[in-house]
């Protein structure tokens, strides 16, 4: 019995959460958060492309190495495109 009214009161906060982010939203006050190494990964193609191993590129710009990973996972398929783009 208890935990059904536990359930209950956690819908409701989680609604009025809801209803809060979009009233933020709304006024434009709800950004969400800033992205941190996509901002960095033009740098990282550049880093990668002069011959910087991945570990220490992550060093450099004081991230993980799975963000480092993750971009250039990411940037792949654009090489790709443009890469098919031009030989066309």
């Amino acid at each position: 019995m208890i935990g059904a009214i536990a359930e209950f009161e956690r819908q409701l906060m989680l609604e009025r959460q809801r209803e809060g982010i979009a009233a933020a939203k709304a006024a434009g006050k709800y950004k969400g958060r800033a992205p941190t190494v996509r901002r960095q990964a033009r740098q990282i193609r550049e880093l990668v492309d002069q011959g910087m191993r991945k570990p220490e590129i992550a060093q450099r710009l004081n991230v993980s190495r799975a963000s480092v990973y993750r971009i250039l996972a990411e940037l792949k398929p654009e090489a790709q495109i443009s890469s098919v783009s031009r030989n066309t």
